[in-house]
């Protein structure tokens, strides 16, 4: 098979407004669970640190800020948005709209289940 034979059987790419649209509100979806995951490393690596001033003055154990959990957290958000946005580019707005979706369900899961651990 030739190139230009590969290219022939390919779906040219359709950029569409509607296309751009529901793309551009789902990435305020996602950066909204982005803006989320860095108020949790923030806060959290804050209250840690108020925990361990407590616990020096008292003689008890100090705690170590959940860094795997809270980068993982963070990075999510961008890896779903990205990974929905490829897998969609050369679908109908349809079923974009579906694996935008999917991707925006996973990360809420995810983040969940993080926080709960934090």
């Amino acid at each position: 098979m030739t190139a230009s034979a590969e290219d022939a059987a390919a779906p040219p790419l359709r950029i569409t407004r509607v296309g751009v649209i529901v793309t551009a509100l789902f990435g305020l979806l996602f950066a909204y669970d982005l803006f989320e995951a860095v108020a949790n490393v923030v806060g959290v690596s804050g209250q840690v640190g108020a925990y361990n001033d407590f616990a020096a003055e008292n003689g008890l154990a100090a705690a170590s800020v959940p860094w795997a959990v809270l980068v993982a957290d963070l990075a999510l958000p961008p890896v779903a948005f990205v990974a929905a946005v490829l897998l969609g580019r050369r679908r109908p707005t349809g079923t974009r709209v579906l694996l935008l979706a999917a991707g925006l369900a996973v990360v809420a899961s995810a983040t969940l289940s993080l926080t709960a651990l934090v």
